[in-house]
């Protein structure tokens, strides 16, 4: 029963910091949302900065478990098609899952207030996909599938435009589908411009 409580805690806490921020998000609104009083998160947590780093180690494993990391890199397209249908799918889910959504909506909101979270930012917008897609087109190049040009440059020129489009449709949820075709004929331009 504690457990559950302390997760729906942090359910909340991720809807409620992901539209108000961490410091427009008070306690009693907090614990209210989740049927407890205050005094109740004691039970569970010694502060609002503990639920706020327990948050964040809930974030980092969600992602990291379901999209990758530098520790859990995607294995390497057998062909271009292949890493145009990853990148989709990739795409698809960062768009489309709401935890995820809402934690680029966290991030975004408390990389100016928190050191974690800027690094987190930094990791999640840019060099964490900068790495992983070194990863994955240095092995294309190895098999043969992409030209021969620096892997983590090629991942930053196309990494970027695809990590500004997803933000787009965090601001503006009504141009997904059009983000989503952007998105996909870049890609399937950038695979044309440098497959072997």
């Amino acid at each position: 029963m504690a457990k559950d409580t302390k997760e729906k805690i942090l359910t909340k806490a991720l809807e409620l910091f992901s539209r108000k921020g961490y410091e427009g998000t008070n306690i009693n609104e907090l614990m209210g949302s989740v049927g407890l009083v205050k005094s109740a998160m004691y039970r569970h947590f010694n502060s609002k900065e503990e639920i706020w780093n327990a948050l964040l180690d809930r974030l980092i494993a969600y992602y990291e478990e379901r999209f990758g990391s530098a520790e859990n890199l995607p294995p390497v397209p057998e062909s271009p098609e292949e890493l145009l249908a990853m990148t989709m799918r990739m795409v698809n889910f960062t768009v489309h899952d709401e935890t995820v959504v809402m934690t680029r909506k966290l991030l975004t909101i408390e990389q100016y207030r928190d050191e974690r979270a800027r690094k987190l930012a930094t990791k999640h917008f840019l060099t964490g996909l900068t790495e992983m897609f070194s990863h994955v087109f240095s092995g294309m190049m190895e098999k043969g599938l992409l030209r021969r040009e620096n892997p983590e440059l090629l991942a930053f020129s196309y990494t970027a435009p695809i990590s500004a489009l997803i933000h787009l449709c965090d601001r503006e949820p009504d141009r997904t589908d059009d983000a989503l075709d952007r998105i996909e004929a870049f890609a399937r331009l950038f695979i044309q411009t440098y497959r072997a």
